[in-house]
């Protein structure tokens, strides 16, 4: 069964954990309205979450009833009209606590993507996520509640097989056709204005009020307003002077504990840090050139 004319797209972000941490949805919410008068869609979480959750394990890629269907569809859309649907929960892909599961990075993300896939099989359907070099994603998983040490999260895992791109491939071999956006959460404070305008397939003159949520979590206050003023003031001519303004912005005003990641994993000495960072780096390139992904570059 198909929804909408055209066919409603649903746009699913999957995090990962460690990336934006749900700041994603609600900067957009706080274009909700606007967003909507533009047939874009973005629920709020606790209204489709634990829904969509049960429905995934509950049929677990086998495509629902049609009866099953429209209920969802209802209880999501609850009437409004849509062309796109933006859905995000970080543990789409599993809870924290499995990420290397089987020893492999996310190793369920083609299987539950397809559960995702398949709630409304017969409508476009859309991947983003975010990444993260290993060596400081593991110090961030590891601080979240209730997860097991090093050991227990990690298993037998090789740090350096520790790759994206094969997250990325089981995903589209797992969805075939369904297209797939991928940033870097490094890139992320230079970046995040086109991440909410590629997600909401919004063109990228269209003003959003959480174009500097991602920088508020980064400057010291001071520097924050400054920027602002500056950026009103000197309006950038192109995508490539903002990004300028904003790199010169955080050199000099970011907060202490932003930008500087302590790694202290047991076994990982300096060199080991630096190999799994070289790694990752050329991870990078390779899904950079991967076909059917749109990469978010800085």
């Amino acid at each position: 069964m198909k929804f909408g004319s055209p066919a409603v797209t649903f746009v699913y972000h999957l995090g990962v954990h460690c990336t934006d941490d749900d700041l994603l949805v609600r900067s957009l919410l706080q274009d909700g309205v606007a967003l909507q008068d533009r047939n874009v869609i973005v629920p709020r979480p606790r209204t489709y979450r634990k829904m969509v959750r049960e429905h995934m394990h509950q049929y677990r890629g086998e495509p629902m009833p049609e009866a099953e269907q429209e209920a969802l569809y209802e209880a999501i859309l609850k009437g409004y009209p849509a062309e796109r649907v933006i859905l995000g929960d970080q543990d789409y892909l599993c809870l924290p606590q499995g990420v290397f599961d089987k020893g492999q990075l996310y190793s369920k993300a083609g299987m539950r993507t397809m559960w995702l896939r398949y709630l409304f099989p017969e409508n476009p359907c859309e991947f983003f996520i975010a990444i993260r070099n290993p060596a400081t994603y593991l110090p961030a998983a590891l601080a979240q509640k209730s997860m097991p040490g090093y050991d227990g999260f990690v298993g037998d895992a090789d740090p350096h097989e520790m790759r994206w791109s094969g997250v990325i491939e089981r995903i589209q071999n797992n969805n075939p056709g369904c297209p797939i956006t991928v940033w870097c959460n490094e890139d992320t404070p230079l970046i995040w204005p086109e991440i909410l305008r590629e997600i909401t397939d919004t063109e990228l003159s269209a003003p959003f009020k959480g174009d500097h949520d991602i920088l508020k979590s980064i400057l010291k206050d001071e520097g924050f307003r400054k920027m602002e003023a500056y950026l009103e003031s000197h309006p950038p001519a192109h995508e490539m002077q903002r990004r300028r303004i904003i790199a010169a912005f955080a050199e000099k005003f970011a907060r202490d504990d932003a930008l500087e990641e302590e790694i202290d994993l047991p076994g990982w000495t300096p060199e080991l840090v630096d190999e799994v960072t070289a790694i990752y780096e050329e991870d990078v390139a390779l899904i950079e050139r991967m076909a059917g992904v749109t990469f978010i570059s800085a």
